[in-house]
């Protein structure tokens, strides 16, 4: 099975740590979050991986990865990203990980084993992480709500925590046949909106669609997001 990392934005809430280096070169413990990815994704039976590039691509070459280039990086979101990865997406199942953060083999494992069309990795036990990150920990979390292990709503404003019953990781699977309806739904949105479209407001929009459902797939190993500096401390 492929993989594909998507790193094509800055990352500019990382603010100077991001000038001369995407996102995904930050190191935590003294490897960046690109090194720890690969060797999850390859410890999880990843053969290949292919890697969405933008800003700063020529940083990323030495790791040796199939590159997908989104030229329109700074103007586009993430969605528009994984689009420049059509051509694996289409041919076969494909896990898609963000490149701001970290988990272990298990994830892409739980990932591989499942054969939904489109599945998502969460965190059952965020409240505790996102109240060491934030002061308020729904400030800065999406609703998520299952019925058994279908995903019945992601990505909006909550206002209580009984409305987050997991933590969206920021890493999933799409088969050819759910990736046939991430294109269906992009191809009837308007060009802005198509362009500004993140993943969460993408599956929120699958699951209204109702046509492909969204499995959820618990997860409670190591795993962390590094958004911001603070972050990047917090984990260090």
């Amino acid at each position: 099975m492929r993989a594909i990392i998507l790193a094509a934005g800055r990352g500019s809430r990382m603010q100077t740590l991001t000038e001369e280096q995407p996102k995904c070169l930050t190191e935590l413990h003294g490897k960046p979050l690109l090194a720890r990815q690969i060797e999850a994704l390859q410890g999880g039976g990843i053969s290949e991986i292919g890697i969405v590039t933008g800003y700063r691509r020529e940083k990323l070459q030495p790791f040796g990865l199939v590159e997908f280039h989104n030229p329109l990086w700074e103007t586009t979101n993430m969605v528009s990203s994984l689009a420049a990865a059509d051509s694996w997406l289409a041919e076969g199942g494909c896990i898609v990980s963000y490149s701001d953060i970290f988990y272990e083999p298990s994830a892409v494992q739980l990932l591989r084993g499942s054969n939904a069309d489109i599945a998502i990795t969460h965190d059952p036990d965020w409240l505790e992480v996102w109240s060491k990150r934030f002061d308020d920990p729904l400030e800065d979390a999406e609703t998520f709500r299952l019925d058994g292990d279908r995903v019945i709503e992601i990505g909006n404003r909550p206002q209580t925590v009984s409305e987050v019953e997991g933590q969206y990781m920021g890493l999933l699977r799409f088969t050819p046949t759910g990736w046939a309806e991430v294109q269906r739904i992009r191809a009837e949105l308007p060009d802005t909106e198509r362009n500004r479209t993140h993943m969460t407001g993408l599956l929120g929009r699958i699951i209204a669609a109702g046509r492909v459902p969204v499995r959820a797939l618990a997860y409670r190993d190591g795993w962390g997001e590094i958004d911001t500096a603070t972050d990047l401390a917090s984990y260090q």
